[in-house]
């Protein structure tokens, strides 16, 4: 009663504030309902992409069995850091898909600040273990994954954690599905059916694949191509990666969908791997993707008269040690494609 009393008697300056609290306290008790109904949503639609990822990928025995040896035979020291090797076919539809025209090694620093792209042009010519001399893209017809991994670990020195490989429609479709992309072209070129210019490009998923495919009007033919490819694969990721993408529940999925339609990953890249390690990259800006072409002195003819790029020996063993001790900084700061 005193109570009741008290709040009657007291003046409404005095009696506002503690109607204004008690609003506050139901306000907060609202709000946090919202929350929790809001990461309950993001929790139900996390599980829901996961499903979709396990349900779409492929899983294959895509690493070598053995233990990985370096050019001089040693086992090779435990990386820093993470490798992916991302492997692109061009097979067209009734082909098989035996080529590896995208080499792509995407090594990610132990603390996530960078992600260093570097491509290994199809016709370099190097050493395939218990194949000999040949160029590098022979070793995934020879073996698939496993001995293009072995051939790039005894090559480099390093160890490969992971493989990722899909075709060159899988690219069509992951860019329609983020509606486009925006590519820097280091030279023009005429795709007949729309024009290339020196510098940005807006291309939508058909453009894409012209893109990425075409190397005989190009400069250094399978070199400026390669570097292309690099362009693309940066462009695509940091278009993935931008809050339009990542905010929007509908682009989101139509993308992962389309990314894990043709993907084949090996057995130990598990999708509660693949969605941390993509949260961990998500505030990459663009100067921290960075494309490097595998170190090469010219062009030749190998002892069959087929055209080979001639690997630098020097510079080779200088990238395998800055990728197995997490130096790739220092490396591109001297050796990046232009």
């Amino acid at each position: 009663m005193l109570d009741d009393f008290a709040s009657e008697d007291a003046p409404r300056a005095d009696r506002r504030p503690k109607k204004k609290r008690g609003w506050g306290r139901r306000f907060l008790i609202i709000v946090a309902a919202l929350v929790a109904l809001a990461v309950a949503a993001a929790g139900g639609f996390v599980v829901f992409l996961d499903r979709k990822v396990a349900g779409n990928i492929t899983h294959e025995n895509l690493l070598p069995t053995t233990q990985p040896t370096g050019p001089d035979g040693k086992p090779v020291p435990t990386n820093a850091g993470q490798n992916y090797l991302i492997v692109g076919s061009d097979a067209r539809p009734g082909e098989t898909a035996s080529r590896s025209d995208v080499i792509v090694i995407a090594h990610v620093p132990e603390d996530k600040s960078a992600v260093q792209l570097i491509h290994f042009p199809r016709d370099l010519y190097i050493t395939i273990p218990g194949r000999g001399k040949d160029k590098i893209n022979a070793a995934y017809a020879y073996g698939g994954a496993p001995l293009l991994v072995d051939t790039l670990q005894t090559l480099l020195g390093i160890k490969i954690d992971h493989v990722a490989k899909t075709d060159f429609e899988g690219f069509k479709n992951m860019t329609d599905a983020v509606g486009g992309v925006r590519v820097y072209a280091e030279e023009a070129s005429d795709e007949g059916f729309f024009q290339v210019r020196e510098g940005w490009n807006d291309l939508n998923g058909t453009e894409a694949l012209a893109f990425v495919r075409e190397r005989k009007t190009l400069s250094e033919g399978d070199i400026s191509r390669g570097r292309r490819q690099q362009a693309f694969i940066k462009a695509l990721m940091l278009k993935t990666l931008s809050r339009e993408v990542i905010t929007n529940p509908i682009t989101l999925t139509k993308f992962i969908d389309a990314a894990t339609s043709n993907l084949t990953v090996d057995n130990a890249l598990d999708v509660g791997t693949m969605r941390s390690e993509a949260i961990s990259l998500r505030n990459l800006r663009s100067g921290d993707v960075v494309f490097i072409t595998a170190p090469f002195t010219g062009f030749g003819t190998s002892p069959g008269g087929a055209s080979i790029d001639i690997v630098d020996e020097p510079g080779m063993k200088a990238l395998g040690d800055a990728l197995r001790n997490d130096k790739m900084d220092d490396y591109a700061d001297v050796s990046v494609t232009p």
